[in-house]
Parts: C-alpha cells; structure tokens; sequence
C-alpha cells in the first residue's frame, strides 16, 4: 500500500471515530504532516484521493472540510413510498416509534461510550434549545436533541440510517408534541425523561442512557395507543403553523 493510501485510510478512521466531525475544517497540510509524521506532498496527495472518494470537500478560498455523511435534502424521504403509507395506515407510526425505541436506545447508549467534548457541547447546546422552546410547538428542537444524541453514536451505519428516515422520525416527534404536550401531566414525564436522557449520557453511563432512550420512546407510543383507545383522535400529519395561518387568511 502506497504511503498515501495509508495517510488516507487513517484519516478516514479518524473521521470514523469523531475525531474529524462532518462539515469540520481539515487541519492544514503542513499541521498534518507534523501530526502524522510524513511531507506534505504525501499529504497533499492522501487528501486529493479522499475527496476524489467524496469524503472530503474543498471550498474556495476556505480550505477543506469533511463533508456530510448522509443526505443533506430537507426532502430526503418526502415522495418515498414509506411516507405514501405513513399517511394513508395509521399503524406505521407506532412501526415508526418502534425502530426510534431500538435504534436510539443504542445510539444513547453509544453516545454515553463515547461523546467527546465537542458532542457534549453539542447535546447539551440542543438539550437547552428545547428547554427554551414553547412545548406546544417545539417538534423541531425535540427532534434537534434526539439527532444530536445519534450523532454522537459515532456509528456512521447509525446516523445514516436515522438520517435517511430523518422526515418521517420527525413526524413522530410532531406527533407526541402534538398530542401528549398539551396535556399537562404527559408533559411533565416527557420533560422529566428528557433531563434523565440527557444527564446519562452527559455522565458517561451507558445502560442508564440506554433505558432512558428507551423508555420515553415507548412512553410515547403507550401513551398514544391510550388516547386512541379511549376515543380520542390522534393527530398523525401535524398542520404547520404557516399552513394554518395561510388557511385562516383564506377564511377572511
């Protein structure tokens, strides 16, 4: 193996395991040729083969940057036909619910393994957004902290998995804030749980991050399947707040 394919493969691995973050700035030649012991025309040719492989990006006048893992499109999942049957059969978010109970639960548990600073500042970043935001509308930071705790995994087969679902998990989360929020006492346990995720993974323990993870996703369905049961309508494809101001001025 070529010195460069070797120089390639270990930065790779260093993306691989959190220590170069997607959209980060890679450290200059001349810094990497120092860390990893080799000359910058080495180098120079390590980092033109991983992004002729699309694992990093140079942009003008900035340097280079690792690029995203997983599809960046807002739209990533909007015409799949998963989302058709998410909205046409009513059982497929408690299936939905199902994959975030076993999926986050290891992500959590991951992200207690091995968050570094830099996800902890991240998680924690997200957890205060979502204590700050109106818990009648805050779908988006709910789903913004859950991400965070996934990314912190530093499982790419994880994140991309997650990722690639990225649409329809939120409709979950809009689903439960839609719902479960504004019933008070609901409310106060999903808050609770929240905190109880966050200082697990926050203090590096794994089995507790785990279960916590768990639990409130199951919360979540147990407790939508209760109001369903007892008569109430449940709200699966939230309206969004401009959509229903639109429709009030349509009214008029």
């Amino acid at each position: 193996m070529a010195i460069s394919q070797e120089i390639s493969y270990r930065l790779e691995r260093l993306i691989l395991d959190g220590g170069l973050a997607p959209e980060q700035k890679i450290p200059s030649e001349r810094q990497l040729a120092a860390r990893l012991g080799v000359s910058r025309a080495v180098i120079r040719e390590a980092l033109h083969e991983l992004q002729g492989r699309g694992v990093i990006e140079t942009r003008h006048g900035k340097g280079s940057f690792v690029a995203s893992m997983v599809p960046q499109s807002e739209s990533v999942d909007d015409h799949s036909p998963l989302m058709h049957l998410f909205e046409g059969h009513p059982r497929t978010l408690y299936d939905l619910l199902e994959v975030r109970e076993q999926l986050e639960g290891q992500a959590a548990f991951l992200a207690a393994q091995r968050a570094n600073g830099a996800d902890r500042h991240r998680i924690t970043k997200a957890f205060r957004a979502l204590e700050e935001t109106d818990p009648l509308s805050n779908a988006r930071s709910d789903h913004s902290f859950h991400l965070a705790i996934v990314e912190a995994s530093h499982n790419p087969i994880l994140v991309h998995v997650l990722s690639s679902l990225k649409n329809m998990m939120l409709m979950t989360v809009q689903a439960s804030v839609a719902n479960l929020n504004p019933r008070q006492e609901m409310r106060k346990k999903i808050v609770r749980q929240h905190r109880q995720l966050y200082e697990a993974i926050i203090s590096s323990k794994p089995g507790v991050a785990q279960k916590a993870a768990m639990a409130h996703v199951r919360f979540v369905s147990d407790s939508l399947r209760e109001l369903e049961k007892d008569g109430s309508q449940v709200i699966r494809m939230p309206v969004p707040p401009e959509s229903a101001a639109q429709r009030s001025q349509q009214n008029l």
